[in-house]
């Protein structure tokens, strides 16, 4: 999808239905702006159902402050406009207050932006702007303030978050990895037992940076597109949106790849919405050529290490979904003795050092399997493999199921009772693992 094709106001409905869909605004909160190139501002409207918002119900406000459209415009559209005016070079403006930002507002802190690289690249300064009236004057000088600073991400004390970017879409990715961001946060600390929680060093970013570039990779034109791929197309891309749907993915997060019988293999592309991915936006990989006029995952050296070490296994997920990652970002082990369906999915859930899963492919790859099919790495990632797309993916379901019962076990104040080593046994024996 080219969402830079999109009529304005298009845009804003698109974006605000995945907010509401998604439960990071309510019915009557949120905004959401576009600037377009002849100074006119499109802005969703105050007192309208965000949950079924229309392209007619978007209102503008013209460059010499008329107002146009059926409804009033937001309550808060001053502060955009003071967000325009402090930063021309910005062209949208997004204003929301999903809980786990709100929680940070409500104690004046901003979320650990050092616990993923993926939320250090996209989200690399936020700041705190002081409490106001919404709607008022104050409010937004006190928005625009940060603007002015170069600060894109700013924290409202007891409101929200606003974020400002060159087109909505960037806004959104932004938005939506600091909140992945401020849930794992959360999750950790409930689990964390007070002891601090792992954060990116400064020269692991830097690590990070300089090993996740655009691959450099010969092209090639396929001749034909067979049955398998386009099949194993059309399933990636249902399972690719099922994974955003159930929170396992984010809009520019998550890796998923599938083996096809030559050899080749598909796998998803760097830097597209995966909410939106067609089959036609996947990337094929044969002989160590990429298909033409795509940039794939960054992580598909690890992807294809895997399949070399591992015959059986014929699809990888790399994400990082809030609950698992809880873990990811505190020394607490991910003990998957927790019911029947979680060990025989999971087994025994290893941990690597951050930087494994891209300095050192070839050591996390010899030691997956589908007997062991699922690790952890540090500040990074999860790794799901499986034998077919959907066992794969099951298995990165059931980790962060069985992740977000392991974080409301430790919440309600009470230890885990595993299964215990006979009963494990007893549950290997019967189902032949």
């Amino acid at each position: 999808m080219n969402f830079a094709m999109l009529h304005p106001a298009d845009r804003i409905v698109m974006i605000m239905k995945r907010l509401y869909s998604y439960q990071m605004t309510t019915t009557s909160g949120g905004n959401l702006s576009i600037m377009d190139d002849e100074g006119v501002m499109w802005i969703s409207p105050s007192g309208i159902d965000k949950g079924n918002l229309t392209a007619a119900d978007i209102m503008r406000v013209m460059p010499d402050g008329t107002i146009v459209g059926p409804h009033k415009p937001s309550s808060e559209y001053p502060f955009h406009l003071a967000i325009y005016r402090a930063r021309p070079d910005l062209r949208a403006v997004l204003h929301a207050h999903p809980p786990a930002l709100v929680a940070f507002s409500l104690i004046r802190r901003i979320p650990d932006i050092f616990l993923t690289p993926n939320c250090r690249g996209l989200c690399p300064r936020v700041s705190m702007a002081k409490y106001a009236v919404p709607g008022s004057e104050e409010l937004g000088e006190n928005i625009a303030a940060e603007f002015r600073r170069g600060c894109n991400i700013v924290m409202l004390e007891n409101h929200g978050v606003v974020i400002g970017a060159d087109d909505l879409f960037s806004a959104f990715m932004s938005f939506e990895t600091l909140d992945y961001t401020a849930r794992i946060e959360i999750h950790a600390q409930a689990i964390a037992g007070g002891k601090p929680l792992h954060r990116l060093t400064d020269q692991e970013w830097e690590l990070y940076r300089s090993k996740n570039r655009d691959l450099t990779m010969d092209r090639f034109i396929p001749a034909i597109h067979g049955s398998e791929e386009l099949a194993a197309r059309k399933e990636m891309c249902a399972l690719i949106h099922r994974a955003y749907d159930n929170n396992l993915f984010t809009s520019g997060q998550g890796a998923f790849s599938r083996r096809l019988s030559d050899g080749s293999l598909l796998i998803t592309p760097h830097d597209k919405d995966r909410r939106y991915l067609e089959p036609e936006d996947l990337v094929l990989i044969r002989s160590g050529l990429a298909e033409s006029g795509k940039n794939p995952s960054h992580s598909l050296p690890l992807h294809q290490k895997i399949y070399e070490h591992a015959p059986e296994i014929g699809s990888v997920i790399l994400a990082e979904p809030p609950y698992i990652m809880a873990f990811a970002v505190t020394d607490v082990p991910f003990d998957a003795r927790l019911i029947p369906e979680s060990y025989i999915m999971l087994k025994n859930v290893r941990r690597f050092p951050f930087g494994a899963s891209f300095m050192e492919p070839d050591t996390v790859a010899r030691e997956m399997s589908v007997r062991e099919p699922v690790c952890i790495v540090e500040n990074d990632c999860v790794i799901a493999c499986g034998t077919t797309l959907l066992n794969a993916f099951d298995r990165l379901e059931v980790l962060e199921y069985s992740a977000r019962a392991v974080v409301h076990t430790i919440q309600l104040g009470y230890d885990i009772v595993p299964i215990s080593p006979e009963e494990i046994r007893d549950i290997e024996t019967a189902f032949h693992l």
